[in-house]
């Protein structure tokens, strides 16, 4: 995704390109497994942004692209021991890619790969315990939870290094039906609840 972002103070504004590192191109297994051809795709890749005048180059490092190793070995982001998987995976893009890569995102929209991957079958791996879920073995009252903290945790996890680290969240905006503080109150708490 190439932006261009033009902010009224002069100093702000810039063109910078986001663009996502597939998981499973740098690590097969998920874990240990270094595919070094997917490593050479993404240094020339950033070698052309910058090339290309790209001076501000964000590397998104999850974009709903858990490999399928690590579900099928831990049961997914359920696994505390995919937290070590995915800090591992981080700690290799910013030792490899840091020289030139300094703007990083941990995750693209955390809440929709909880909410739509373990609560409503959307995406992947679509677990769900809803009344239309096909999952019996899930529990869609619990699993969102325990995933969401996981996401924090590895977020939190892999914040150490020497450029900025961000996540791109999502988020619909609410509005209170009238000024009362009964809609103003439940708007807020549909705000919390949605970004929170």
């Amino acid at each position: 995704m190439h932006i261009n972002f033009q902010s009224p103070d002069p100093e702000f504004s810039q063109t910078f390109d986001i663009f996502n590192i597939i998981y499973v191109f740098l690590f097969l297994d998920g874990e240990e497994k270094v595919h070094w051809k997917g490593v050479a795709y993404y240094n020339r890749l950033i070698n052309y942004l910058l090339e290309k005048g790209i001076i501000t180059p964000y590397a998104n490092l999850y974009h709903y692209d858990l490999p399928e190793a690590l579900e099928q070995q831990y049961n997914g982001l359920l696994s505390r021991r995919v937290v070590k998987a995915y800090v591992d995976y981080a700690d290799f893009c910013f030792k490899t890619l840091g020289d030139r890569v300094k703007n990083w995102m941990t995750f693209n929209e955390p809440r929709v790969i909880v909410a739509l991957g373990y609560d409503n079958e959307f995406f992947a791996p679509a677990r769900s315990s809803q009344p239309n879920g096909n999952c019996t073995a899930d529990d869609s009252t619990t699993e969102p939870y325990i995933m969401g903290h996981h996401l924090i945790i590895m977020h939190s996890s892999a914040a150490t290094q020497k450029g900025r680290i961000k996540i791109l969240l999502d988020f619909f905006w609410y509005e209170p039906l009238t000024r009362s503080k009964t809609d103003n109150l439940a708007t807020q708490r549909a705000r919390d609840f949605h970004l929170g």
